[in-house]
């Protein structure tokens, strides 16, 4: 499964969003939503998501860095199912981390899916795609 793509939706008074439908049928009937990093949220299929606990479940107990982090991942997250227009619910405690309002940034991040306020994602400085050469020490 792979997830790209951007797209530019909203969210309405019952914290209701439309998942686009580009990216539902690589989800599946569930999925989670949760925390992501930069103040955006983080929607995974079922069997990624299980796959991620797993791994964060090496995490070293010992470690309060580890400790924060699984609590930040996994405390605020939800699972969802769609209804029949193929939206989610957002939980207000997530809307209120990610700052969301009204106006949404979608976007496919491979195996992941981002969503943003849009505000705050226009905000975000603009990447050089010349400075790649960074992330070389990751294996690219």
């Amino acid at each position: 499964m792979s997830f790209n793509g951007e797209f530019y939706n909203s969210i309405d008074a019952k914290n209701r969003m439309i998942v686009p439908s580009r990216f539902r049928g690589a989800l599946g009937t569930k999925c989670v939503i949760a925390k992501g990093e930069d103040k955006c949220l983080v929607i995974y299929p079922m069997e990624s998501w299980e796959a991620w606990m797993e791994k964060l479940a090496q995490l070293p107990k010992s470690d309060p860095k580890a400790r924060a982090y699984v609590r930040f991942v996994s405390g605020g997250a939800s699972e969802c199912e769609f209804d029949k227009q193929g939206r989610i619910i957002i939980p207000q405690t997530l809307k209120e981390y990610a700052g969301i309002e009204k106006d949404l940034f979608t976007v496919g991040t491979i195996d992941r899916i981002e969503v943003w306020a849009k505000e705050r994602h226009d905000a975000l400085d603009d990447f050089d795609p010349n400075e790649i050469a960074d992330l070389v020490g990751y294996g690219i």
